[in-house]
């Protein structure tokens, strides 16, 4: 449920959800002001070409409504989301968008497509045939997307079968929106694939002339101008997930998580933390037990033992190691060296933000930023400031 605290000041408006803060393990602060900023920043680079938004996965884990609530605000009027369910809770927040469903169209869906004026993603034969025999019975004029595969290799068309559609565009009500594919590895600017895939791409986009076209997902906006085409899919880096790797992130963060110190706790030397006993303290140490473990999307495999450091949380200002298993609803952090009866019952460690962005997280446990995001938990009390 989402709460509106009420302010004159968009600034200082906030949007509550989850459980109330005192009650939560944690706090996940989501900024509003600087997705519309990323969004904005990503539109000005791919002007003229229309930029939409990606907000699927329950908008990159950050909520799906207050997202698109913001981003509707500032000028966003196409959205894309993976399915059905995400299509409807969407259409609920933007009546006015169009709203492309990335999964395609399951079977015996048609109706719902059209009772809440959503668009699938076609990206296969079958799929075309379905709808094209629905709107033929029903004469529903909504449009839909061709999804062309271009070396991805999952969903979409194959390039001779997007030649062999493309005459039902002499058809006076061909239903066609959107021509679209997938970039492979955009991330990477020196991998010729990108070329390749945009190439091929062009080829099928000359036999749908008026159908706008869509190649370019976040890293595409930054691959050249020649991608942009007619309309840009941004994605991750709405949500502050740096789409240039190896350089400088042009935007800015949007999430920050702190968890609670639930206690604090001295071991003598020799002691072991967690299950399994996997870490055993060299020293006289202390131990703070916060509020966080793998059912909140913090991985196991960020445990630490006496074999491999663990990942660090930031207390105080400064990282302090995990220490024995990860559990499901709580970790041990080491804070022996910091100072004494600085922290306390009731104090948080940051897990992001404190200089720590959501990519950095994503390499400290192994993964990357997106799979951080989209893991992030519904048990944290979420402020969504600007909201």
């Amino acid at each position: 449920m989402l709460v509106k605290n009420p302010s004159p000041d968009l600034e200082n408006a906030e949007l509550t959800a989850g459980p109330p803060a005192e009650e939560a393990g944690g706090i996940l602060t989501v900024d509003l002001l600087a997705l519309e900023a990323n969004w904005k920043k990503l539109r000005g680079l791919s002007s003229p070409a229309e930029c939409a938004a990606v907000v699927k996965a329950d908008g990159y884990g950050c909520g799906l409504e207050p997202v698109a609530a913001m981003l509707r605000q500032a000028g966003c009027v196409t959205f894309f989301v993976a399915d059905l369910s995400e299509a409807r809770r969407l259409r609920k927040v933007t009546p006015d968008s169009a709203i492309y469903v990335l999964d395609g169209l399951p079977p015996g869906t048609t109706q719902i497509f059209a009772d809440h004026n959503l668009r699938p993603v076609i990206g296969s034969s079958v799929e075309l045939a379905e709808w094209d025999a629905f709107t033929a019975v029903s004469k529903w004029e909504g449009g839909f997307a061709l999804h062309v595969d271009t070396g991805m290799n999952r969903l979409g068309v194959t390039v001779e079968e997007a030649a062999a559609i493309a005459p039902r565009l002499n058809n006076q009500n061909h239903g066609l929106e959107l021509l679209m594919s997938h970039f492979v590895a955009s991330q990477f600017p020196e991998n010729s694939r990108a070329n390749e895939q945009m190439l091929m791409f062009r080829n099928i986009r000359a036999l749908y002339r008026g159908v706008p076209a869509s190649i370019a997902n976040s890293s595409g906006i930054f691959l050249s101008p020649s991608a942009h085409l007619d309309v840009v899919r941004p994605g991750v880096a709405l949500y502050g997930v740096n789409p240039t790797p190896g350089k400088p992130n042009p935007m800015k963060p949007v999430v920050e998580l702190k968890v609670r110190v639930a206690q604090v706790r001295d071991l003598e030397f020799g002691e072991t933390v967690g299950y399994d006993a996997t870490w055993t303290a060299r020293r006289p140490s202390r131990i703070a037990i916060v509020t966080m473990g793998y059912a909140d999307g913090f991985f196991r495999q960020a445990s630490g033992s006496d074999q491999k450091p663990g990942a660090t949380l930031i207390v105080k200002g400064r990282p302090c190691p995990i220490v024995g298993r990860i559990s499901m609803d709580l970790i041990a952090l080491d804070i022996t060296d910091l100072p004494n009866a600085s922290v306390r019952r009731g104090d948080f460690a940051t897990t992001i933000g404190e200089g720590r962005d959501v990519d950095a997280t994503g390499a400290m446990l192994g993964t990357i930023g997106y799979e951080v995001l989209t893991s992030l938990s519904h048990r944290y009390a979420r402020i969504y400031k600007g909201g």
